[in-house]
């Protein structure tokens, strides 16, 4: 197919009297199909409802070491599950706590506390003048939300393949003491499916910061979630190597089985250095007497060791692998060679990363929604949701059906090929 910046004024004016025809057609089918936030569909929730048999009123409720589930009282979670969650992250149990059903409840935790009471004695974030945080981007639009809520300013930093731009990375955190933090999201990133070089973990791992105080707020959201067995991204241990580094106290490292079990009732854990773990338990011990034991208990039961997780994440990928697929396989057929948008094509995670031409995001969207396929909002992945080019759009591929999701592809790729005509024929004009 010839490239739209190759085609004539009339060449592109048939294509697009052509493609407005076809989307007419789509407008009558009345399609309500939402692609806008990366949620297991209900065929991944049900291969976990045996953890609903795990545990029942007959069940011995205690611990290996003796502790009654059903009562108060272990802040930092019960040892099976640290030993559970700990092969997942990769840490030893000992470094972690485990917390509720919410690894975004417990990030927004941890920005908030150093607001009021500072990190491992500095000055609380609340008393400084300036407070910043770098925002990899494209990125994840919940985390952007917790800085913003909490008045902190946001600077975006590229991303590429081998993960954020560490020369501009490494030279703002050393030079600039009002930087206190990064979001970092290294595996199978969201939106773009990139996972960190082992040369990007270790420079991490090697920053000199500017502020005692600075954080990076490693998201490993994605670690177990590979879409093929024999094509799985690796990732160096941060806190080891951070360890290595002699930079022990340098990372919180996020992780829970939302998108394992289920979203609204997973268990959320931290894993970080026995200095950073004294500091937040100061503050946990006031927040709350322990989190739900049953729920951990029932996690373990269910899964057993970490091989029945993988297992378990093994049913996933059978479930999304031909979604993402599909999606792939409509944007190669029917936008390839056009040169009017560029995508990823990722491993793992839960998203697909499309650069439409500048300009253009926000209009798709639009369209996109005006025929009925609901799309994250252009400019989510961004900070304070303006993406200064107005070309990324985050594509969820899970969580509908996928005779819907091939329609829903259909329809995205027309309203991209819409769009970038009128643009590209306005320019002509």
């Amino acid at each position: 197919m010839k490239a739209y910046s190759e085609m004539t004024k009339e060449e592109l004016s048939a294509e697009l009297e052509e493609l407005k025809k076809q989307y007419h057609k789509y407008q009558e089918m009345d399609l309500k199909l939402d692609m806008s936030r990366g949620k297991p569909c209900r065929e991944q929730l049900d291969i976990s409802m045996g953890m609903m048999d795990a545990l029942n009123s007959q069940a011995d409720l205690t611990c290996e070491d003796g502790t009654d589930c059903r009562n108060y009282g272990v802040l930092t979670g019960i040892q099976e599950a640290k030993v559970l969650i700990g092969d997942m992250m990769e840490n030893n149990p000992d470094n972690i706590i485990i917390y509720g059903n919410s690894s975004l409840n417990v990030m927004y935790d941890t920005v908030s506390r150093a607001m009021t009471h500072g990190i491992l004695g500095n000055t609380p974030w609340c008393k400084l003048d300036k407070v910043k945080f770098l925002c990899p981007v494209p990125g994840y639009d919940r985390h952007f939300a917790i800085t913003e809520y909490f008045g902190i300013e946001m600077i975006p930093v590229p991303m590429s393949p081998e993960g954020p731009d560490m020369d501009m990375v490494e030279k703002l955190v050393s030079e600039d003491d009002a930087i206190k933090g990064i979001w970092c999201v290294p595996k199978y990133s969201n939106p773009q499916g990139y996972s960190y070089s082992d040369e990007t973990v270790r420079r991490f791992a090697r920053l000199k910061p500017a502020a005692k105080d600075f954080r990076i707020f490693w998201d490993n959201a994605y670690g177990i979630h590979h879409l093929y067995d024999d094509q799985q991204d690796y990732l160096i241990e941060i806190l080891a190597e951070c360890k290595r580094a002699g930079n022990p106290d340098l990372v919180y490292k996020f992780a829970s089985t939302s998108k394992i079990t289920f979203p609204g009732s997973g268990i959320a854990a931290l894993a970080t250095s026995p200095n950073n773990l004294e500091d937040i338990l100061k503050q946990m011990k006031n927040q709350t007497i322990g989190h739900d034991k049953v729920n951990q208990l029932r996690h373990v039961r269910f899964f057993k060791d970490i091989h029945g997780m993988t297992e378990h994440m093994r049913k996933h990928a059978d479930i999304i692998r031909p979604k993402f697929e599909a999606v792939l396989e409509a944007f190669d057929r029917n936008l390839a060679g056009l040169g009017i948008g560029e995508w990823t094509k990722p491993k793992g995670g839960y998203f697909i990363s499309f650069d439409a031409l500048p300009g253009c995001a926000k209009s798709i969207v639009k369209l996109a929604k005006k025929a009925g396929v609901t799309m994250t909002g252009a400019g989510a992945t961004w900070p304070y949701g303006k993406d200064p080019e107005d070309k990324n759009i985050r594509v969820a591929p899970t969580y509908p059906t996928l005779d819907d999701l091939k329609t829903a592809a259909e329809l995205f790729t027309l309203c991209v090929r819409i769009i970038s005509a009128e643009k590209l024929l306005s320019e002509m004009n």
